[in-house]
């Protein structure tokens, strides 16, 4: 069956069946990995989506034999998969996956809002087989830094190894830890933030504390006190949006630099966040990788900080 869309163009009318116990936005993902998930819970939310004729949420859960309607969504935009020849500093390297040292400016994959190269690109340029798991506009992308944000990024080279990557930053088997340097005075040597985080209802390139929102845990360490604020390690337990940077800004300790969720007067600078350790189980051999990347020099605390600060946090 055909139909036309709102930009007049003809589309395919589509019915899925459901073939197991999932999350729509799950199985719309799976089902149609040539579409981006982002576009795919947009237009859930608009409501082009039905479930047995009816509306639902992107977390609804779908029973097998549950039948799923919506219009074929019409191309995606063209992402810019140009090769680039960018210097990269590679800190593991096998032939299923690799660590990367993301450098500050750098955005992880292609945007249709994205005018110069990402990591995407210069992984190409390097002809590192990459995984499709995450689309094709993000190829061996299994977790994303912002562009501001340095530090470390795994980079999956097969499927498999992406999948299994994947579940690991899932089931928070996989272990992320980070420098910040935050404003105000840290009095705690140690404290948690519990908070729920959802997008922001008036500026949708924004995240927020939503009583509606995803769970969000963030465990905060503090290092030292320099001339511009404290240099705190932060632990996640969850990886929402912008986590770290809307979760400290939440008790009063904004991020250096943070030119979206810092006061304007804190907002100017390199944003002062790095991601400086990770470790994860090898996803074929399961061994436990764990690699460390100090911050560069543009990070105010850096003489402040060691290895161990995040590894035993």
């Amino acid at each position: 069956m055909t139909s036309y869309g709102w930009s007049g163009q003809l589309q395919s009318y589509m019915e899925l069946k459901v073939d197991r116990n999932e999350r729509l936005d799950k199985f719309l993902a799976r089902t149609l990995p040539q579409h981006s998930r982002t576009r795919l819970v947009k237009l859930v939310d608009a409501g082009s989506v039905l479930v047995d004729g009816k509306t639902q949420k992107p977390s609804f859960q779908l029973l097998g034999g549950m039948s799923v309607q919506l219009d074929e969504p019409g191309p995606s935009e063209i992402h810019d998969l140009t090769p680039a020849n960018i210097p990269l500093e590679i800190l593991f390297e096998d032939e299923e996956m690799l660590v990367v040292n993301k450098p500050r400016g750098l955005a992880a994959h292609p945007a249709a809002s994205l005018k110069e190269p990402s990591l995407v690109n210069a992984l190409l340029a390097r002809n590192t087989n990459l995984s499709q798991t995450a689309g094709s506009f993000r190829p061996g992308i299994v977790h994303r830094l912002d562009k501001e944000t340095t530090g470390l990024m795994l980079v999956a080279k097969t499927d498999q190894a992406h999948i299994r990557l994947a579940k690991q930053m899932e089931n928070k088997t996989a272990e992320r830890r980070y420098f910040a340097v935050v404003i105000g005075n840290i009095e705690q040597d140690r404290f948690k933030v519990e908070a729920p985080i959802a997008r922001n209802k008036h500026n949708r390139l924004l995240m927020a504390i939503d009583p509606l929102g995803k769970q969000a845990v963030t465990h905060i360490k503090r290092i030292a006190r320099i001339d511009q604020g404290f240099v705190v390690a932060a632990r996640l337990e969850t990886g929402r949006t912008h986590q770290i940077r809307v979760h400290l800004r939440a008790v009063g300790h904004p991020v250096l630099g943070d030119k979206l969720y810092a006061p304007k007067e804190h907002g100017s600078g390199p944003l002062q966040l790095h991601a400086g350790f990770l470790a994860f189980d090898h996803p074929s051999t399961g061994t436990r990788i764990s690699i460390y990347a100090e911050p560069d020099e543009s990070f105010f605390g850096r003489d402040k900080v060691k290895r161990e600060d995040l590894e035993q946090f």
